[in-house]
């Protein structure tokens, strides 16, 4: 008989409990049933094994990442909405850093809903920078820079990779000013510059 009170949604809330204190990457089932005071066999009543954990997990990342970037960009384009939008990315990976580690897991093929909770994040974003002008068939190579730099930089100082004696803040509020001049100025070639 399955114990009181535990459902997949109080797996999944218990799992994403322990992502955040302990990191993606030391998820277990153990460790969830611990927390649950119940055997690891008795979770299998109410998910799909470690995998259907993860899967979860990444759908209410991005999920939560996506709603946040939405309500950061409403009514905003271009410019307006870049500040707000890697406040709300970086907001949520300070909030949720094992969550947020979910976040970089592309969907599978076939997988409609992670698809399409991963379009939701990309939504804002691609609007923000149509907002700068950014030709449409250059859209996602200027969205994977502008991911590719907020990640980079979120996950550094998650990791305490940031020691120097310099505030933190306004290195980010200067990376964010390079990337608005990054988009303000998009090259509309594909040639690479030359040393």
């Amino acid at each position: 008989m399955a114990r009181a009170g535990v459902t997949p949604e109080r797996v999944e809330s218990v799992a994403a409990a322990v992502v955040d204190e302990d990191g993606w990457d030391t998820l277990t089932l153990a460790a969830v049933a611990g927390r649950l005071g119940v055997s690891v066999p008795s979770l299998y009543k109410h998910v799909d094994g470690i995998a259907g954990v993860r899967r979860a997990l990444t759908l209410r990342a991005v999920t939560e990442l996506g709603r946040r970037l939405v309500d950061a960009a409403v009514g905003r384009a271009g410019r307006d909405a870049l500040g707000p939008i890697a406040d709300a990315y970086r907001g949520f990976a300070r909030e949720h850093p094992g969550l947020y580690a979910a976040t970089v897991v592309a969907p599978a093929p076939g997988d409609d809903e992670h698809h399409a909770a991963s379009d939701r994040v990309l939504m804002p974003v691609l609007a923000m920078i149509d907002g700068y002008g950014v030709p449409s068939d250059q859209a996602i190579d200027a969205a994977r820079a502008l991911r590719a730099t907020l990640h980079g930089f979120v996950s550094l100082e998650l990791a305490g990779g940031f020691g120097l004696p310099v505030d933190v803040d306004t290195s980010f509020d200067r990376t964010v000013a390079g990337l608005d001049r990054a988009l303000s100025t998009w090259p509309s070639s594909r040639t690479r510059p030359t040393a």
